[in-house]
């Protein structure tokens, strides 16, 4: 029974169809999602902690030369330091950016998906050293930004300090007292000098800071700057297990195929030994 023309096109359209679902399954079962998830984290931490931090940074200059240090002397060190903390924040950045995209892209190529679709894929020394350079990496980059998670709250602590000062006095019990003898003296932070001045803001001076548009923004900034410093953390953590388990993959990976050569030598010379004493019963019959 001979098909149409018709019936021949719509047989190659299912065949197409089929050909493009199945190569997207494969492509879908590539993606490493634990390194994209770990991936998109890390970037959402660093973006947050870098942006926000370099902000609320600025706003605590402003804050400190506006009521808390008139002299310029007094606060040279510390502005100083803040704009060398904001260059470093530029370096954090651009650093991470790349180094999410070299993870995700050994996270690629380790994947077990990945590795079904190139069945000739064979490991090597180098390309373990580098998996386990990576991990070691991962990991000294993890204990460091533990610690930049833990001073990251230090000034989110100082100005939690100040709010809830702010908001002690406007509550009843303060209207019993004399406001003015509720003061904030940043001089016994370290962050300016003893001799500075005022240093301290009392009464409805502290009033006014808290409810200026710098404060309240700096305060909120600095909480998802250590936010994001968490997170960013937790993507570490999250991309050591996964280049653990992928370096064990490649090591268990090595292992197996060093197993399949030596049982491929050996068949072969099993059979190389069997075709040798067939032709010697041959020969001799």
């Amino acid at each position: 029974m001979e098909t149409t023309p018709e019936e021949n096109q719509d047989q190659n359209q299912d065949t197409k169809g089929t050909s493009c679902f199945e190569c997207c399954i494969k492509c879908l079962g590539g993606v490493p999602y634990a390194s994209l998830v770990a991936t998109i984290l890390c970037f959402s931490g660093v973006a947050l902690f870098c942006g926000c931090g370099h902000v609320a940074l600025t706003g605590t200059v402003t804050i400190l030369e506006t009521h808390f240090s008139q002299t310029a002397a007094d606060h040279a060190v510390l502005t100083d330091v803040i704009q060398l903390m904001q260059y470093i924040i530029y370096g954090i950045a651009s650093f991470f950016f790349l180094y999410g995209i070299i993870l995700l892209a050994e996270g690629f190529y380790t994947t077990s998906a990945v590795k079904e679709l190139h069945s000739e894929f064979k490991t090597t020394i180098c390309g373990r050293c580098i998996s386990g350079m990576f991990v070691f990496l991962t990991y000294i980059l993890g204990v460091a930004w533990l610690g930049v998670f833990g001073f990251s709250a230090v000034p989110v602590f100082l100005f939690y300090n100040m709010w809830s000062t702010c908001a002690a006095m406007r509550s009843p019990v303060a209207n019993m007292t004399s406001v003015d003898s509720i003061c904030v003296d940043v001089r016994q932070y370290g962050i300016i000098p003893w001799n500075a001045t005022p240093g301290k803001a009392c009464g409805s001076t502290l009033g006014d800071i808290c409810n200026t548009s710098e404060f309240y923004l700096s305060y909120h900034l600095y909480i998802v700057a250590c936010a994001g410093a968490g997170a960013t953390v937790i993507a570490l953590i999250h991309f050591l297990m996964i280049l653990s388990a992928n370096w064990a993959y490649l090591k268990d990976a090595s292992h197996m195929h060093a197993y399949q050569d030596i049982k491929t030598r050996e068949e072969q010379e099993l059979q190389d030994i069997q075709s040798r004493s067939k032709e010697c019963l041959n020969s001799y019959s």
